[in-house]
């Protein structure tokens, strides 16, 4: 099995950016964290992070008939991008979405989430732990 795991805006600011939210780990801890899970779970994960739509748009398309699931945090894509929500339903591969915070006890305009759509479950809150649960999910080794 071969997941994507994609990352949106400002994630590659992980340790530098609101560190009383996303915490002090950085982005390369994000990368090292999520590749032993892979390992853990005996998939093959394949790493993307960009702060250009168009380039997640190009990885989701990308990943078709190549990968067999994706976790996908937008960060602020989440809540704006109709182009990925439409590029995961294109690809039809199953995909989880996830936010290091809990975006529904944040503001409210970050409670919409278009990519949420076209993803099988959500896990926002759990900070690194949300893709471990993704992946987790993914690769069905955790009860739905």
């Amino acid at each position: 099995m071969k997941l994507l795991i994609i990352n949106g805006p400002n994630l590659n600011m992980l340790g530098i950016r609101e560190k009383h939210l996303y915490g002090a780990r950085d982005y390369a801890a994000l990368c090292e964290y999520v590749k032993e899970q892979g390992r853990r779970l005996g998939v093959e994960v394949e790493l993307f992070q960009s702060n250009h739509e168009g380039a997640l748009v190009d990885c989701i398309q990308a990943a078709y008939q190549r990968i067999d699931g994706i976790v996908i945090n937008p960060g602020a894509y989440t809540h704006t991008s109709v182009a990925l929500l439409d590029a995961l339903k294109a690809v039809d591969i199953p995909a989880c979405e996830v936010h290091l915070t809990d975006v529904n006890a944040r503001e409210e305009f970050r409670k919409i989430s278009y990519v949420r759509l076209a993803c099988k479950k959500t896990f926002a809150g759990y900070g690194f732990d949300g893709y471990r649960m993704a992946m987790e999910y993914l690769a069905g080794k955790q009860a739905e």
